[in-house]
């Protein structure tokens, strides 16, 4: 087998149709495009959504009520992380976003989202955690443990 005595397959090239070149060629007096009118025109046609004139359905259909801005941001504003989490942490260090991240925690740096702490979990360690938002059971836990809990303001700018 030589490049020179490549071809495609059999039936898979089809040539393409001439239109306008006579009435014999099949596809001659309108070439395709059936009688006369807008659609017979080059640039001719109508919109998506066109009924002819009839009142179309994006119309006739009701509006009502308005979109939330948790529809359209989401519910979930926080990257959420539970006690046992924190439990990977040494004796009396100190938590907050970016050592989260360190570890592959708290991944969502492209939106502006915050940290949260959620109790799932136990907490033996006495830690120093920094954090935007924290369920009350998990600031009783850390608490428990002999740490400290440090409010952050909500939402700041990631880079």
């Amino acid at each position: 087998m030589k490049l020179s005595n490549l071809s495609p397959a059999p039936g898979s090239r089809k040539r393409k149709v001439r239109v306008g070149r006579g009435e014999s060629s099949g596809c001659g007096k309108t070439s395709g495009r059936g009688g006369k009118g807008q659609t017979a025109r080059t640039g001719g046609g109508v919109r998506p959504g066109f009924e002819g004139g009839q009142m179309p359905l994006y119309r006739r259909l009701p509006k009502f009520g308005f979109v939330s801005m948790q529809r359209v941001y989401g519910t979930n504003q926080y990257n959420l992380v539970n006690l046992t989490v924190l439990e990977k942490f040494d004796n009396g260090a100190t938590v907050d976003w970016e050592q989260l991240q360190k570890i592959g925690y708290a991944k969502d740096a492209t939106k502006k989202a915050g940290l949260k702490i959620l109790g799932n979990g136990a907490l033996t360690k006495k830690l120093t955690v920094k954090t935007h938002a924290i369920s009350k059971a998990a600031q009783a836990a850390i608490e428990k443990a002999g740490g400290t809990v440090e409010l952050l303001p909500r939402f700041p700018e990631r880079k």
